[in-house]
This record gives C-alpha cells, sequence and structure tokens, in this order.
C-alpha cells in the first residue's frame, strides 16, 4: 500500500481511537495536531481485516519481522528506531492503543505531501446552545447580539435634528467596556467615528467629516486616547484631498503609526505619524476604483487587501513597505473557485488569510443581477421560475455553496502553502488571545431565506459561530462553539 493510498482512506474515528501526539523534528512543514490525529486514526481503518491476534504469543524474532513486514506494506520507515521501537510501533497500531509517542511519528514522516496541503475540517452539527438567542431568532427571524466579553471597545454617535428636518453629527463616542460594565466613555465632537484601532500606548479612533459649505467635500481625522481614557489630541489628515477616509491605523513598533487611507475614490495613501500626531511622511499611489478593505503590518512594511464590488474582486492582496510603495500585488483563487477574503493577520511571520470560497461559474452565468456569490443557487432559481421556497429546502443549496478558507500564505511570495477548509462555512475573524493562540472565527451556515422582491438582499443567511485556535507553530490545537449567531445577507 502506497502512501498516497494510505491519505486516500482516511475516514471518520471513533474519538475514543485519538491521542495526542508530537510534531515532527526537522520537518519544516508545521503539521496541524488535527491531521495527525486522523492520519493515526486511519491506519486502525485499514487495518480491520488484518488478523494480529496472536500478538504476545510469537518469539522476538518472529514478532520483529511481522514488524518490519508491516511498516514496508504500509510505507512507513523505520530509519533511526531501535528494534524494540519497531515492535512498539508496530503494536501500538494493531492493537489500535494508540499511546506510544512514536507512532504519530512514524506514521506522519511516511506521507509525502504536495507543497500546498489542503486539509479539510469536518464540522459536527450544532451542539447545546445558547437557548435565548434561537428562540429570539426562531420567534423573531432576527438576530439579537452576543453581549461581548471580556475588555473591548464600542463606539458610537448623536445626532440632533436641525431647522430643516436632518440630522446633523453632535458627538461620538469611544467607550471602553468590560463585559457589560462601562469602563470609560470619551466623546469627540469633530467627527463621526467609523473605526478605531489600538496601538501600544493607546488607542486611535478614527472617521470623518463633511464641510459645512461642501458636504461633497469630506476630511478624515483621526484622535488619540490613551488607556486611561484620557483625550491626548485631535487631529485631521491635512492632504489636499476633497474626498479622504482612514482605512487602518498600524503601530509600526517603533514609537510611529501607519495611516493607510483612500483619497478621492483613486489612491491609495500612506502617512506616518508620532506618537504625537505629527506626520512624518507622506506617499500616494493611484490604483483607481478599488476600496481598502483590510490592512495588517507585517515584516518589512504591510498587507493591504483591495477590493471592488463592481469588478466582483474581493481576493486581492499587496505588500506596501515602509516608504508608502506597493511592492507586490496577490490574487486568490483557482479553476474552480472564487475567493472572498474576509480578514487578515500576521502571526508568527506567516501571512493569514480568512476567506470563503463559492463556484466559479461561465462568465455569463456569474453575475446574478449582481449577486455574485450566490449566482449558482440564484441561476437555479431563477431558470426554473422558484419564487417561493422554503428555509429547509434552501438551505443545503446555500451550504453547498460556501468553503470557509484559512490560508497560510508565504510572507514574500504571498503563495499559501497550506490551507484549511470548513465545507457549509465562512471564513470569519482573524484575532490573537491572550495566550498567544490565532484564533479563527468560522461561521457555519445553519438557515437561509429566499426573498427576490427584497432590493437589499436576495438571499439572507445565519450561522453559527465556531472558534478554531492554532498554537504559535501553527497547529490546530482546538475548537469550541461560541454560542454566537452571525448573518449575511447577499
Amino acid at each position: 500500500m502506497n502512501n498516497e493510498h494510505l491519505l486516500h482512506n482516511i475516514g471518520d474515528i471513533d474519538d475514543s481511537y485519538i491521542v495526542d501526539a508530537a510534531p515532527v523534528e526537522g520537518k519544516k512543514r508545521k503539521t496541524p495536531i488535527w491531521l495527525k490525529r486522523i492520519v493515526v486514526a486511519a491506519c486502525a481503518v485499514l487495518l480491520l481485516g488484518v488478523c494480529f491476534g496472536t500478538l504476545g504469543m510469537v518469539a522476538e524474532a518472529e514478532e520483529y519481522k511481522a514488524a518490519t513486514q508491516f511498516f514496508d506494506e504500509y510505507g512507513m520507515s523505520t530509519e533511526g528506531l531501535t528494534r524494540d521501537e519497531i515492535k512498539a510501533v508496530y503494536r501500538d497500531i494493531t492493537t489500535k492503543s494508540f499511546s506510544y509517542s512514536k507512532t504519530a511519528q512514524v506514521i506522519w514522516s511516511s506521507i509525502s505531501t504536495d507543497p500546498v496541503g489542503g486539509y479539510e475540517i469536518m464540522q459536527n452539527a450544532p451542539g447545546t446552545w445558547n437557548s435565548e438567542t434561537l428562540w429570539n431568532y426562531l420567534n423573531a427571524g432576527i438576530l439579537v447580539e452576543q453581549g461581548e466579553k471580556g475588555v473591548h471597545y464600542k463606539c458610537r454617535s448623536e445626532y440632533e435634528e436641525d431647522d430643516n428636518g436632518f440630522d446633523n453629527h453632535k458627538q461620538s463616542y469611544l467607550e471602553k467596556y468590560d463585559g457589560e460594565t462601562l469602563l470609560w466613555s470619551v466623546a469627540v465632537s469633530q467627527y463621526w467615528i467609523e473605526g478605531f484601532d489600538t496601538v501600544s500606548d493607546g488607542i486611535i479612533a478614527y472617521g470623518n467629516t463633511s464641510t459645512i459649505d461642501n458636504y461633497h467635500t469630506t476630511r478624515a481625522w483621526m484622535a488619540k486616547i490613551d488607556p486611561e481614557g484620557r483625550l491626548l489630541w485631535t487631529r485631521t489628515l491635512d492632504h489636499n484631498y476633497e474626498w479622504e477616509r482612514i482605512a487602518a491605523v498600524l503601530d509600526n513598533g517603533d514609537g510611529t503609526y501607519g495611516v493607510i487611507s483612500r483619497g478621492d475614490l483613486e489612491f491609495f495613501v500612506l502617512s506616518r505619524y508620532t506618537a504625537n500626531g505629527e506626520e512624518l511622511a507622506f506617499r500616494q499611489t493611484k490604483v483607481g476604483n478599488y476600496g481598502i478593505w483590510n490592512a495588517a503590518r507585517f515584516a518589512d512594511g504591510y498587507i493591504v487587501q483591495l477590493g471592488s464590488f463592481v469588478n466582483n474582486e474581493h481576493a486581492r492582496i499587496v505588500k506596501v513597505d515602509w516608504e508608502g510603495n506597493i511592492t507586490e500585488s496577490f490574487s486568490y483563487g483557482d479553476g474552480e473557485s472564487y475567493y472572498y477574503i474576509t480578514d487578515m493577520l500576521e502571526f508568527n511571520g506567516n501571512i493569514y488569510l480568512s476567506a470563503y470560497a463559492v463556484p466559479r461559474l461561465a462568465d455569463e452565468e456569474q453575475n446574478a443581477g449582481g449577486r455574485y456569490e450566490i449566482a449558482g443557487v440564484l441561476n437555479y432559481l431563477f431558470d426554473n421560475g422558484i419564487w417561493k421556497i422554503s428555509s429547509e429546502e434552501l438551505t443545503p443549496m446555500v451550504q453547498d455553496n460556501y468553503t470557509a478558507m484559512l490560508l497560510v500564505c508565504e510572507p514574500e511570495s504571498g503563495i499559501p502553502r497550506e490551507f484549511y477548509s470548513v465545507k457549509g462555512s465562512r471564513g470569519g475573524a482573524l484575532s490573537v488571545s491572550d495566550t498567544g493562540k490565532l484564533l479563527w472565527n468560522v461561521e457555519s451556515i445553519f438557515s437561509a431565506v429566499y426573498s427576490p422582491a427584497t432590493s437589499a438582499f436576495t438571499i439572507a443567511g445565519t450561522s453559527y459561530v465556531y472558534r478554531y485556535a492554532f498554537d504559535a507553530a501553527g497547529l490546530l490545537v482546538s475548537r469550541e462553539a461560541t454560542n454566537e449567531l452571525a448573518g449575511f445577507h447577499i
């Protein structure tokens, strides 16, 4: 039996067969712990028809001979193993104990891998979920936001009506909470707070405002707030654009901040500021009508996602150096799928991209009235004159359309060296836990509704959120059901 056949026969294994295994020493590629477990357990399935009932009754020489034949049959190398270790691995697999420390090492080292490893994560059916959340959803048909746990920030704005009946911005607030307890609140009146980013010595809250005499002129603003909730400074970006908006503020790690913004709907802008808000550098690059959807700091600069709804381009990544020069550009997808990137993060020297894939159709079929990512489902409904369909019938079709993806990319080339996939799901947010683990949210679709007469969307979906944790070596170490819900409208 060759190595490819060994992988081919991986199937569902009872949890009682799964044991922790140490990573392979000297391997360039980091192997997810869950795959090691599955590969180890796979041998149990492959060996069900082999009779080893006389183990322990044969002579040592006969046992060693049987062990080496077994290694040969399954393409496992005995290199570096003593005679006793070979027999121990042999007994460990054939008795389905899987408790010997070297077993997983031996099996994994025998498997040849492609340059890009694709690991499918099997998602169980939802377990016990927050009853109140489900009750609200089932009865009201809407999502009720879950209260956030731990320390977090929120921004909100207040408005007042003028003499002409228009709502004008009065004040915005950045607030810090511990669970549901408000720790402090900072008010800003000059602009709407649209977003914020944490830096090493506080928080930068950014947003925009239109001038009183020209509502087509939009200025970008930002303010710095220290960890105790004191407003340190507020300033506008003076780049002479009629329209400018900040997309991200990134801590450079040297006491300065990189501010990424979009100018006049066609320029990618990087400006650098001191901790006191003084501008040090500015550079613009004309990129055309692309939005700036995500940005993260990387070793020698930044990685940025540029996107266009008009062109259905959701997976273009550019690398930007410290001076603001775009040095590399990557696009993701394959011959069978379109990729939609939802978040990005630098983690221990690699670029992690959270995304989801949908089927790639012929050009004339892909649009579906601008609903690109759900075009396959809509084409079927439209072509068959289906204008009403139950959620029970629609949900499996929507689930089949989506696959959550986590791409682990080489920092220099941007090429994925491995990926994880979860069928019936969409990739969500990436973050780093307090204990230094990479956290990936996977939104597992459990309900979908069809509303062809609604202008804002045609299909709406609701998902359970699972959270996967990866350790510093990039190994998948845990998964939890969060009792959180996420929604989407297409």
